[in-house]
C-alpha cells in the first residue's frame, strides 16, 4: 500500500510539472498563436478580479487606471502559478521518489532546490541528486524564459504605439474617420492616401503575428488612455472603405489590401480569444454602422470640400459590403479590450458612453 502511494505521489507530480513545460514552451516559445487551458485559466480569473475593481470607477478614466495593470499582473501571474506548480510538483515527487519522511521535508527539499538556496541537503544518491538538477534548471529556466519574453514583449509594442501615435495627429484623439480624410484633403494629401494603406497594411500583418504568438499584448493598453491600438485600427479601415465607396477618387487596390490585411488581421486575434463572426459574410449584410451614421459622415465629408460622389446610395451599399468583413470583429475586440471611446468602433461596445464633445469646425487653410 505504502509503494502504491508512493507511485501515485511521483505520477502526480511529474503530471504537474509537464503541464507547466507544456505551458511555458507553448507562451514563451512556439512562434504561433496557441494558448493553454493553464494560461487561460489564469487570464480569465484575472480578468473576473479587475472587471469587479474596474466596476466601481464612475469614469472611464478611472476604469482605465485599473485595467493598464491587467496585462502586466495577468503576466506575471502566470509565471507565479507555474514556480508553485513546480515546487508543488517536485514536492510530490520527493515524498514518492526519496521516501521522505514527511510533506514538509519534501516543500523544503523543493524549495531550496527550485531557487537554488541550497540550504537542504537531500539523500546522497544519483537519483536525488538528478532531480534537484532538474528542478534547480527548471526554475532558472523559467525566469531565463520571462527575462528574455519581456524585451520582444516591449518591442513589439513600441512598433505598435509609434504608429497609433502618428495616426492621432491625423485622425484626432479619438480618431476619427472622417476627420483623418478631412485633414488629408485640407492639406492636399489625398493623392497620398495609397502611402497611408500600404503602411497601415505593414502594421496589420504585424500586429496579426505579434498579438496571437504575444497574446498579453492585445490586453497592453496605450500610455495615453484615449488612444488604443483597436480604435485606431478601426478609424483606419473605415477611412480605406470611405476612401474606396465613396470619395470621388480613383480605386486603390491599396486600399482594398489594408483593409484586407485589416480584417484578417483582426480575424486571426478574434479566433484566438474565441470572439464569434461570420467567416464569409454577404456584401449586403447587417454592420453596426446606421444609414443615419453615415449620411451623417457624407454630408461632413461634402461640408469640408471633399469631393464625393453623388450616388450617395451606391455609397451606402459600397461601403457597407467594405465595413461588413471587420465590423463583428472590430466591435468584439473593443469591447474585450474595454477601449476608450472612439466613433464607429468602440462607442457600439462600451457600456458607459462618455458624453460626446462635438469638436468645433477647423477654418480651412490657406
Amino acid at each position: 500500500m505504502h509503494i502504491v502511494a508512493d507511485v501515485i505521489y511521483v505520477m502526480v507530480g511529474a503530471a504537474v510539472v509537464l503541464v507547466v513545460f507544456d505551458s511555458a514552451l507553448r507562451t514563451f516559445v512556439l512562434p504561433r498563436g496557441v494558448i493553454t487551458v493553464l494560461s487561460r485559466i489564469v487570464f480569465v480569473q484575472a480578468r473576473h478580479v479587475f472587471d469587479l475593481f474596474a466596476r466601481e470607477g464612475r469614469t472611464y478614466a478611472a476604469r482605465d487606471r485599473v485595467m493598464a495593470l491587467y496585462g502586466p499582473v495577468s503576466l506575471f501571474g502566470l509565471v507565479f502559478v507555474w514556480m508553485a506548480m513546480v515546487i508543488f510538483g517536485f514536492t510530490c515527487i520527493y515524498r514518492g521518489a526519496l521516501d521522505v519522511s514527511s510533506w514538509t521535508r519534501a516543500f523544503e527539499l523543493s524549495g531550496s532546490a527550485f531557487f537554488t538556496l541550497g540550504f537542504a541537503s537531500v539523500t546522497t544518491g544519483v537519483p536525488s541528486y538528478v532531480l534537484v538538477f532538474i528542478e534547480a534548471a527548471t526554475g532558472l529556466g523559467l525566469l531565463t524564459l520571462l527575462i528574455a519574453y519581456l524585451p520582444t514583449i516591449y518591442g513589439a509594442f513600441s512598433r505598435r504605439e509609434l504608429a497609433v501615435s502618428k495616426l492621432a495627429t491625423r485622425a484626432g484623439t479619438p480618431p476619427s474617420a472622417v476627420e483623418l480624410l478631412q485633414r488629408y484633403h485640407a492639406i492636399n494629401w489625398i493623392a497620398d492616401l495609397p502611402v497611408l494603406w500600404a503602411d497601415w497594411e505593414d502594421w496589420f500583418t504585424d500586429v496579426a503575428e505579434t498579438h496571437t504568438s504575444l497574446s498579453v499584448l492585445v490586453f497592453f493598453r496605450s500610455p495615453n488612455p484615449d488612444r488604443s491600438w483597436i480604435t485606431a485600427a478601426g478609424a483606419l479601415l473605415d477611412a480605406a472603405s470611405l476612401a474606396q465607396s465613396t470619395l470621388s477618387i480613383p480605386q486603390s487596390p491599396q486600399a482594398g489590401l489594408c483593409i484586407r490585411a485589416g480584417t484578417l488581421a483582426l480575424r486571426e486575434i478574434a479566433d484566438f480569444y474565441r470572439i464569434p463572426y461570420d467567416p464569409d459574410p454577404p456584401p449586403d449584410g447587417p454592420i453596426s454602422i446606421a444609414r443615419s451614421e453615415f449620411d451623417e459622415a457624407y454630408q461632413s465629408l461634402g461640408g469640408a470640400g471633399v469631393a464625393v460622389r453623388p450616388d450617395r446610395e451606391r455609397c451606402w451599399r459600397n461601403f457597407a459590403g467594405w465595413r461588413v468583413n471587420y465590423d463583428s470583429v472590430l466591435v468584439g475586440l473593443a469591447g474585450v479590450t474595454m477601449a476608450p471611446y472612439a466613433p464607429w468602433s468602440s462607442d457600439r461596445s462600451l457600456r458607459h458612453r462618455p458624453r460626446v464633445v462635438r469638436r468645433r469646425p477647423r477654418a480651412t487653410p490657406r
